[in-house]
């Protein structure tokens, strides 16, 4: 991509323009899409993307330009435009002066996939695909089914004026199964989406008839599901994507892009007790194998398990290089973007609740009237304050401490940082599930997740 003769003058160049700190990020995707309907291909699509963007610090503000051109004469008058945006006049800076030494990292060898993608045709593809199909269809009230598959092959390099030179490479692989069922009561989906950092092994990780079954008894279950009732209640909240609530209502807010901007609710408060005794909030990147997982962020730092509350306590924000500049915290590798056209903020990897020692059962006992959320959809968040509200993909009512009947239409309503106060019990059965994350950076892979557990209270609108 770049080699290190050339990344070594730019970020020289750079730091003879007046730059404080200068970076440069290049990337290489190999990207596919294959999606069905009704096992009739509706879309099949392979390409490369190459670029790379250049980054420089000017004490605390910062300036960005991103090219596709990777000669050496461009990338020096991308670096020299940027620097000159700022009033850099040409003169040498005693600073720029010398070579710089790079230091690299031996990688930990997280992902190597076990399958290449290269090793299968578009037919085995296809075939593998069929099998979530052919689970799926569970009865004639499944009237389509369509399924979409994702593989990402990414190669990146990180290189800066304090010596860093650090590659990584992120094989990811995904596919999504939504079921549609139909009856005289109207239309109802179901969807199950597994994906990992990993070769086409995932198809046996992952078997795709468990998955598109799955999808089918969903779609099924919320045919006969009564309009779900409205008002405070205490909740059960199913494992896994049901982390989604806390993902964008809790981990936005410990993020440094609203940190160091005071436009989060939990800004200075290191050290404070924020959440109940049984809440252990974790962002971990370095999980083998994981959506959200990688060897080294997008500013060339190694990722890292950072505990963010621990029973209840702030311990710890998410932090990129602007972050710790404006704040003074210790970076933990959450830089991150979407690709080569945006420049890194702090970003959540893998965010999920710790396992409690609860039972599944006992959250439920002692409830007159609840709401079993057994699967989380999506949802709307306000920054800054927290406030959300989030639909219910498969809920049930819970009366007397037992799960009764399938209801529709709910929607959970309510504050971050207020309904982390109000979990009163965590089980020990914590999952994750993969999805994408958007903000100021793009849409980058995460994971969410939790344990099941239970809110004393939480608003739910309905329809009853």
């Amino acid at each position: 991509m770049i080699n290190e003769s050339t990344a070594e003058k730019l970020l020289r160049r750079a730091r003879e323009l007046g730059a404080d700190f200068a970076e440069v990020y290049a990337e290489r995707w190999k990207k596919r899409n294959l999606r069905l309907l009704d096992l009739a291909v509706q879309e099949a699509s392979s390409g490369i993307e190459r670029g790379a963007g250049v980054r420089l610090f000017f004490g605390t503000q910062v300036v960005y330009a991103y090219t596709n051109d990777l000669s050496e004469a461009n990338l020096l008058e991308v670096t020299e435009t940027l620097a000159r945006l700022k009033g850099g006049k040409g003169q040498v800076d005693a600073r720029g002066a010398g070579g710089l030494d790079f230091r690299r990292s031996e990688p930990r060898g997280l992902h190597a996939p076990q399958v290449a993608l290269d090793e299968r045709d578009k037919r085995w593809r296809i075939e593998r695909l069929a099998e979530a199909d052919a689970a799926a269809r569970l009865g004639p009230e499944i009237r389509k089914v369509e399924i979409r598959l994702v593989e990402w092959d990414q190669e990146i390099l990180v290189a800066n004026s304090e010596g860093v030179w650090n590659r990584d490479r992120r094989v990811r692989t995904r596919y999504m199964v939504t079921a549609i069922a139909e009856n005289e009561a109207g239309m109802q989906t179901g969807f199950e989406g597994p994906g990992l950092g990993v070769g086409l092994e995932l198809f046996d990780l992952a078997p795709p008839a468990e998955y598109g079954r799955r999808a089918g008894e969903q779609a099924r279950t919320l045919l006969g599901a009564k309009p779900a009732p409205a008002g405070p209640m205490p909740v059960v909240i199913g494992n896994a994507f049901g982390g989604v609530i806390f993902h964008e209502a809790l981990g936005h807010l410990l993020e440094t892009t609203a940190v160091a901007r005071k436009t989060s609710v939990l800004t200075d408060k290191l050290g404070e007790k924020i959440a109940s005794d049984v809440v252990t909030y974790v962002d971990d990147g370095t999980l083998p194998h994981a959506w959200g997982s990688s060897e080294y962020d997008d500013e060339g730092a190694p990722t890292e398990r950072t505990v963010l509350i621990e029973k209840g306590v702030l311990k710890s924000y998410m932090v990129d290089r602007w972050g710790s500049l404006m704040t003074g915290y210790r970076p933990t590798g959450s830089g991150r973007r979407q690709d080569y056209t945006f420049a890194p903020t702090s970003r959540m990897r893998n965010t999920f609740i710790e396992a409690g020692d609860a039972s599944i059962e006992s959250l439920f006992e002692g409830i007159e009237f609840g709401l079993y959320a057994k699967k989380m959809g999506g949802g709307q968040v306000k920054p800054g304050s927290g406030e959300y509200n989030f639909a219910v993909q498969e809920g049930y009512v819970i009366r007397n401490g037992r799960i009764e009947e399938p209801v529709k239409g709910a929607m959970l309503v309510g504050k971050g940082p207020e309904s982390i106060q109000r979990i009163v019990a965590v089980a020990a059965d914590q999952k994750n599930a993969p999805g994408m994350c958007g903000s100021l950076s793009g849409a980058v892979p995460v994971e969410v997740g939790q344990p099941h557990l239970l809110i004393s209270e939480i608003v739910v609108g309905g329809e009853g």
